[in-house]
């Protein structure tokens, strides 16, 4: 395999902040010799998760074996996972917020016609519910676990506890057609065909659609990590991935 010099579009402070994390988990476990450093197993697991690179690739590029290069990316992606903000927590943060938005995406994977939980009508492709909560500003402050893409965006709400968590925090939260019926705190547009509707639904349904719109920053900046642009393993693991994902994501907002 021809190896060449490539980038990964990370900021290095965030290189230092794993590094950190997976040093710590090293002298914790009381690991004495890796073949690789934990900043060159930091930089490794960066470029799995931002390029996207498969274990193979890494593998060579980094001079380890291939089972080596998939055991140091398992190791960091619990690590990170166990730090991820829990719906708790983001409650907490939610409740200082004026409101929160609630959307759901589908992460794509690779999988046979067969696997029908998988399989999304909506989005017409295999692929994971994630739930996601943004502020107002669609900065992200929670990824919920992920669920088969057959699951309807109200049904992942409910599983995981979203209604309940915002009514007692008592935030409002603004949602689309997908979350009709969802009552507590949700607030989704006027349900109804466009020529239906009144005036004042049209002028409040415009309105709910621009507040919206800023949850798809958030979207947009997690598949910035091009591993959840379309997954290729386990769907087991893939809410550690998530999870590890955003808590990488959250580290990188706030050096901003």
């Amino acid at each position: 395999m021809l190896v060449y010099p490539s980038g990964v579009d990370v900021s290095t402070s965030t290189l230092r902040y794993l590094s950190a994390r997976l040093r710590a988990c090293r002298q914790e476990r009381g690991t004495r010799w890796r073949r690789l450093s934990a900043g060159r197993q930091a930089l490794l697991v960066l470029a799995h998760l931002r390029s996207g690179h498969t274990y193979a690739q890494l593998a060579a590029g980094f001079g380890v074996g291939t089972t080596t290069a998939y055991r140091y990316i398992a190791e960091a992606i619990e690590v990170l996972a166990s730090l991820a903000p829990t719906l708790a927590e983001a409650m907490k943060t939610a409740s200082t917020k004026a409101f929160v938005i609630l959307d759901g995406t589908l992460l794509p994977i690779d999988r046979i016609a067969a696997d029908r939980p998988f399989y999304s009508g909506k989005h017409k492709k295999h692929g994971m519910n994630v739930q996601v909560i943004t502020d107002p500003a669609g900065r992200l402050l929670w990824a919920s676990p992920a669920l088969p893409g057959a699951v309807h965006d109200i049904k992942a709400a409910r599983t995981h506890g979203i209604i309940d968590a915002l009514e007692k925090v008592d935030v409002e939260c603004w949602a689309d057609k997908g979350y009709r019926g969802a009552g507590g705190a949700i607030r989704p547009p006027y349900w109804g065909r466009w020529e239906t509707l009144s005036a004042g639904q049209q002028a409040v349904n415009r309105s709910h659609a621009k507040i919206r719109a800023v949850v798809e920053q958030a979207m947009a900046a997690l598949k910035t990590w091009r591993l959840l642009r379309k997954l290729r393993c386990s769907t087991t693991r893939i809410t550690s991935l998530v999870q590890a994902i955003v808590t990488l994501h959250l580290t990188c907002s706030s050096e901003v």
